[in-house]
């Protein structure tokens, strides 16, 4: 008997603006954070009727990609569906679930980093350690909080792995409200400054032994001035 034909399967209008609309997300063409044109800018730009706009809006809103403001519209939350799920488990895990998770990640990536910098990664880690020595001097919590992020978020690109990369920018927002809420002692603020710049040292010696075990006590370091302010 001769074998049938598969039917062929033709994707809506709806779903192939919905795999638009991804791709302006993924691209970065709107990034997180950004406010998307409103329906009627986008009915006329993409020439298709409303209610299929509304339809591949209401997908991504469930897909967790944008969020629907009421009397504010919509927003970019996320840049992929990973990003989503994981912003949605970390808001909801403890701090320090999020701080042990952290400590895995940034152990085993600033070895990484140790073993694949450029000099374009060095240059780049040590101009954010000088940004954060000085931003440390204004005593600003909110301001540190957003240097050091974007430090770490350095150190574990440094390490040329694209999906770790991703995971941990995500973890690094629930890591960065908790810094935001955190007193440092005098103290405990220059051994963290330290810290620092014994990373960066060992990243650009390509010590992987070293970077890993700096950034191990980095993460012990901001634990342990977490669990002091309960």
């Amino acid at each position: 008997m001769k074998n049938l034909p598969a039917p062929r399967r033709v994707a809506s209008l709806s779903a192939q603006l919905v795999d638009t609309l991804r791709e302006q997300i993924a691209s970065g063409a709107w990034p997180v954070g950004m406010r998307i044109p409103p329906e009627h800018d986008l009915v006329k730009q993409l020439g298709v009727g409303r209610t299929t706009v509304r339809e591949a809006l209401g997908a991504l809103v469930h897909l967790g990609l944008l969020e629907a403001r009421k009397g504010d519209g919509t927003y970019v939350r996320a840049s992929s569906e990973m990003q989503s799920v994981l912003m949605r488990r970390a808001e909801t895990s403890r701090g320090r679930d999020v701080l042990e998770l952290r400590a895995v990640l940034e152990e085993y990536a600033s070895g990484l980093a140790a073993l694949r910098r450029t000099d374009d990664d060095l240059i780049r880690l040590r101009h954010l350690l000088d940004e954060a020595e000085a931003t440390a001097d204004s005593q600003e919590m909110a301001a540190m909080a957003e240097v050091d992020t974007r430090f770490h978020q350095a150190v574990v690109s440094a390490g040329g792995n694209t999906l770790l990369t991703e995971m941990y920018d995500v973890l690094s927002i629930a890591v960065t409200e908790q810094i935001c809420g955190t007193l440092w002692p005098s103290a405990t603020a220059t051994e963290h400054t330290l810290l620092h710049r014994r990373l960066v040292e060992a990243i650009a010696a390509q010590d992987e032994v070293g970077a890993r075990y700096c950034a191990a006590e980095i993460v012990k370091l901001t634990e342990t001035a977490t669990e002091r302010q309960k």
